[in-house]
């Protein structure tokens, strides 16, 4: 009976380790990816970078970080004129994973949008 528990524990220990290790990397692109495409709103707004280029650059930051983005996916709208009104951002994605007997797929949205205070 002892041996079964030890068994089951370090299958669940590995289970855990081998999880861990293919979604940690996934989730902190998402975070560093995210964090960057607010950063990028919050400075583009304020600037005359046309849409596109505000995307190509949104883009290279997702190939940085191996996100399976097209350029497609990516939305950049600015609403208002330059320093008085908006900008949106808005990236969504999925990353699939191959779990052994249980494909998963994780969705992620790194959008962000940021309003001028004045």
């Amino acid at each position: 009976m002892g041996t079964i528990k030890l068994v089951l524990g370090i299958f669940v220990i590995v289970a855990g380790i081998y999880l861990g290790a293919q979604l940690v990397p996934v989730y902190y692109s998402n975070y560093q990816f995210r964090d960057e495409v607010k950063t990028e709103a919050t400075l583009e707004t304020y600037t005359a970078k046309p849409e596109d280029t505000i995307r190509d650059a949104i883009f290279k930051k997702a190939q940085e970080h191996d996100i399976p983005l097209t350029k497609d996916q990516i939305k950049v709208q600015r609403h208002g004129t330059q320093g008085t009104g908006s900008l949106t951002i808005s990236a969504p994605y999925t990353v699939h994973l191959d779990l052994p007997g249980y494909p998963l797929d994780l969705h992620f949205d790194a959008s962000s949008e940021n309003k001028s205070p004045f």
